[in-house]
């Protein structure tokens, strides 16, 4: 079958899906050149800085950590634990018990000797409220420990409400099924004391998949590499973006996302921007653009700082149903987060924030997924109308794909000279294997949910946050 279609409209969608294919790509390679550059310059600055004076500070600022939990009875003891174990001082943490479902509660009140207690909160931000009330241990060695049970409301409504408990400088927000490391806050809070003709308002670090590793009282024993190839993917996905993607946002100021996992704020400033947004399901983002937006506009010098040690493992979906559901929500909250603050795009108003954080998130993050799809739409057109140039289509694709794995074994090798966390025999091998089966496996899964939460977002709005089953991590 052969349909007459013109050559100027073939020609004119050749040059587009080329043309955004080598923007994409030069986009990562510049990215990933100076984040090896940022790297490599802040091992060298931070290998002989003694984080225990941090520690034993006298200016050291109080910190709270603050952890939603929801149906979390599989993690809750052994990760409240490790936050628990924490080096740093001067902190407390908040467990927001979010209407949990489960004995998620029960299980808090046994393994940490908890009663209820009469708790002053400060309303500052709109809440649900409290269902059982606020929670502290008779136990000495959990004084540190502070769990509220409150009304369903979301995980934005109960970091809010952690907020609003709070009476620290800094807040750390992070995920209750996370694994903070013992010198995680010491870290982080490195940025916000160094800091002298600017204001950091935020930090962000890398944040690591703990499926199949070994955790022993809140603590990381043994680190092993998963046989679910769906996990094995995540892995190789998250070196990328964090050790050759973030660290250059930071270097150039445009960091628009810190990750929900683990990420630590000045709470007066997340305060005066109203907290988390309870009507998005990407409150991670939403916030941090909101807070460098009100900065902007204040014309206040800030900065969002980034850590790329590891600092934090988390469990990450290992079915293809629970890893879509959650992409699907990524895209959701990209695409909330980018409407609401449409203001900020293309505008030079907004600096590094509107003229190239912006553009590059609404392509290359928004965009990407509908222009990769309507590239296999065109492709297929080509096909069934008999204008394929064979010869040009294959080297594309085998180029594209070649870029995908050298990109991938890049940052093994960048993991394997600076942090090293894959350390066993044939780990890196495998590491390597799965760069070459990521792109098949993974890959059209994700294209999928993202197309799939494109549609949700306008079509479907009863669709709130995705499911995330919760298998619990590795104890011994």
């Amino acid at each position: 079958m052969t349909l007459n279609i013109p050559q100027q409209l073939i020609d004119i969608f050749d040059y587009f899906f080329f043309g955004f294919a080598i923007a994409a790509i030069l986009s990562y390679i510049i990215l990933a050149i100076i984040s090896a550059f940022e790297t490599v310059n802040y091992m060298k600055k931070n290998s002989f800085v003694n984080y225990s004076n941090i520690l034993s500070s006298s200016i050291s600022p109080s910190i709270s950590i603050i952890a939603p939990a929801y149906n979390e009875s599989l993690n809750i003891v052994e990760n409240v634990r490790s936050l628990l174990s924490n080096h740093y001082v001067n902190y407390d943490v908040i467990i927001v018990n979010d209407g949990s479902k489960d004995d998620s509660l029960e299980k808090l009140i046994v393994a940490y000797d908890l009663v209820k207690v009469d708790y002053l909160i400060n309303y500052q931000i709109e809440t649900k409220p409290l269902r059982q009330g606020v929670f502290k241990s008779t136990n000495p060695a959990f004084e540190k420990l502070i769990v509220v049970d409150k009304e369903n409301g979301g995980k934005a409504d109960a970091l809010n409400l952690g907020l609003n408990i709070s009476t620290n400088k800094y807040v750390a927000c992070i995920d209750v099924d996370c694994l903070l490391l013992e010198d995680s806050l010491q870290k982080m809070v490195k940025p916000f004391l160094e800091a002298t003709d600017e204001k950091v308002i935020a930090a962000g670090g890398v944040i690591r998949i703990a499926n199949s590793c070994t955790i022993k009282d809140g603590k990381l024993l043994d680190i092993n590499f998963p046989k679910n190839r769906i996990v094995r993917g995540q892995i190789l996905e998250y070196l990328r973006a964090f050790l050759l993607g973030r660290m250059a946002w930071s270097k150039l100021n445009g960091l628009l996302v810190i990750s929900g996992a683990f990420g630590l704020f000045d709470k007066k400033i997340a305060l005066e921007v109203g907290g988390y947004d309870t009507k998005t399901v990407g409150e991670d983002m939403e916030i941090i653009v909101r807070m460098r937006r009100h900065m902007e506009e204040k014309k206040v010098k800030y900065r969002v700082a980034y850590i790329p040690d590891p600092l934090c493992w988390t469990e990450a979906p290992d079915t293809y149903k629970i890893f879509i559901s959650q992409r699907n929500r990524w895209t959701r909250g990209t695409i909330e987060t980018l409407k609401k603050h449409k203001k900020i795009g293309f505008n030079p108003k907004y600096h590094a924030l509107g003229t190239i954080s912006y553009p590059y998130w609404f392509l290359f993050e928004r965009a990407a997924p509908i222009v990769e799809i309507l590239g296999l739409f065109y492709f297929s057109l080509l096909i069934v109308t008999n204008n394929v140039l064979w010869d040009y289509a294959l080297l594309f694709l085998f180029v594209a794909y070649l870029f995908t794995v050298m990109f991938s074994i890049i940052t093994i090798i960048t993991e394997e000279l600076t942090y090293h966390q894959y350390r066993k025999k044939g780990m890196g091998l495998q590491l390597i294997k799965t760069a070459f089966t990521e792109p098949i496996l993974n890959h059209p899964f994700i294209l999928y949910a993202a197309l799939k939460g494109n549609f949700d977002y306008y079509f479907n709005k009863k669709i709130k946050w995705g499911e995330m089953t919760r298998k619990g991590m590795t104890t011994n």
